[in-house]
């Protein structure tokens, strides 16, 4: 486990496997948002954009933009009262955000090695997580199963990846006890390809 003076290296090999990864996560929380606005393609847009990065695209100021618009999503969301909808919208953000990120480390997955970039790695699966237990009459449950399917989406690049930073930090309400949980199982079980 790294220290928070380290600095870690990055690839864009990797950034793009980790950007896949956000991507899985994400997806099934698209049917939710867009069953509470059905015309609203802002989310579906953003993760998108980021498979494109995943699957060898170049990086254009298009994610970017498509993250921010998805990140609007889900305030209007949140202004209409619609939490499983905002949750849903925060995934497909935080999937393209992941995306917009470059290998010097601008954006949001820095090189460093802080706990508080766990979060850009985890934050899709945890706001997928989310929307599904609000939108589920399993509530904790469909969050639990959503986070155990999780282990099998990732690869061994992506533990990887997450183990050259420390554990996720404390804090950050129901989506930061997600990422945690989240994050200390791929730590402790980590994939056999």
């Amino acid at each position: 486990m790294a220290d928070a003076s380290t600095t870690i290296e990055l690839d864009r090999a990797e950034l793009r496997e980790v950007t896949g990864f956000t991507v899985a996560c994400a997806r099934p929380s698209l049917a939710l948002f867009e069953r509470e606005r059905p015309g609203d393609r802002r989310p579906r847009a953003a993760i998108e954009a980021a498979l494109a990065f995943a699957d060898g695209a170049e990086r254009t100021k298009a994610i970017r933009d498509n993250a921010w618009a998805a990140h609007r999503a889900a305030q209007e969301t949140r202004d209409a009262g619609r939490g499983a909808a905002r949750a849903a919208a925060r995934a497909a953000a935080r999937a393209a955000a992941r995306a917009a990120a470059n290998t010097c480390g601008a954006a949001f997955l820095h090189p460093l090695a802080k706990a508080t970039q766990v979060k850009h790695i985890l934050a899709s699966a945890a706001y997928t997580a989310h929307a599904l237990e609000l939108s589920s009459g399993d509530g904790p449950d469909a969050a639990d199963d959503h986070l155990a399917r999780l282990g099998l989406l990732a690869t061994p690049v992506v533990v990887d990846v997450l183990g050259r930073y420390p554990d996720a930090p404390p804090g950050g309400g129901r989506i930061g006890e997600l990422v945690r949980r989240l994050d200390a199982s791929l730590r402790q079980s980590p994939p056999v390809r």
